[in-house]
Parts: C-alpha cells; sequence; structure tokens
C-alpha cells in the first residue's frame, strides 16, 4: 500500500511573514526575496517522509528542489505544476483566497489521482476544509502564514494520516 500523499507550500508555511522569535529561523536570500528558512522544519518533514511521501505544492514548483530542499536537507521532492493553470470564477465576486486555492486545488486533485492526501498550506478555503471533513482520504490543514508550520501541525498529520475511503454517517 502506497503512503499517503503530503502536499507542501512553501511561502506562509515554510517561510513564514512572522515567526516566533525563539523558532529559530535563518534568512536567505533566494531568487531576490529574503526567505526564512528553520532547521526545525526539516527535521519535521524527514520525520513526515517515514508516513507520507512529501510532495511540493507551492508555486515556487522546481526552484523549490533547488534552493529550499537542500536548505532544508530535504532530498529532491515530486513537484505539483500550476503554471498555466488559471482559475475560471463563474462569480466576479468570489473571494481572492477562492481563486488562488482553485489555482492550487484542480491541479493538486489531478497529482493525487485517487490516493489519499494531505494538504498544508496557507491558503485553503475553509469552505475546502468543510468539505474535506467527512471524507477519510483527505486532510487538509490551513496553517498561519504569520507563524507558519508548528509542532501540532505535525503531531495533527501524524496522529490522523488519511486513509482510503470515505467516513459513514449515522442516522
Amino acid at each position: 500500500m502506497p503512503k499517503p500523499l503530503l502536499f507542501l507550500d512553501i511561502d506562509g508555511v515554510l517561510n513564514p511573514v512572522c515567526p516566533h522569535p525563539d523558532a529559530d529561523f535563518d534568512s536567505h536570500s533566494l531568487l531576490g526575496y529574503t526567505v526564512l528558512l528553520s532547521g526545525r522544519h526539516g527535521d519535521w518533514l524527514r520525520e513526515l517522509a517515514d508516513g507520507y511521501e512529501l510532495v511540493w505544492a507551492t508555486t515556487w514548483e522546481e526552484q523549490a528542489n533547488a534552493h529550499v530542499a537542500p536548505l532544508l536537507g530535504l532530498p529532491q521532492l515530486p513537484v505539483v505544476r500550476f503554471t498555466g493553470y488559471v482559475p475560471q470564477p463563474g462569480d466576479p465576486r468570489v473571494p481572492l483566497m477562492e481563486l488562488f486555492s482553485a489555482r492550487k486545488w484542480a491541479p493538486i486533485l489531478r497529482y493525487a489521482a485517487g490516493r489519499p492526501f494531505a494538504w498544508v498550506d496557507d491558503c485553503i478555503p475553509p469552505r475546502l476544509v468543510r468539505n474535506s471533513l467527512l471524507r477519510r482520504d483527505r486532510l487538509l490543514l490551513p496553517v498561519d502564514p504569520g507563524q507558519g508550520l508548528l509542532r501540532w501541525h505535525v503531531d495533527r498529520l501524524l496522529g490522523r494520516p488519511p486513509a482510503a475511503g470515505r467516513l459513514r454517517r449515522v442516522g
């Protein structure tokens, strides 16, 4: 049985906006941007790799392997391709978060191709999180972009990995 997939974003998750000063982040200049990364995240991701197949789900795409993975001590990871995908909202009043996440959601579903998965991102709309609650094969875990990935996220992923099938409704 293959491991469930774990789709990982970078900005807002591994590169938080304003992490706690004690969180041990180092500043890096990557592709003209200042990026904050913590070796702690690398340790946590290697721990998660025991139970998940890690996959980059970030607009960094291949640049994640070239620039971020080595700094976190990660091997080259598979990448979900988002380039060229433009969501076509039916209503011009669709919230910005919905548009941004729609750019990722369809490619993630295509990549997963029915396999159980978890998705860690700072732009997961509450509607998608609610819709996934009755599914055992998906775990959508929103992250506060100010703080990024925290230990409780890792514990949640380890404590309830997605599995095949849906939860049964009672009643």
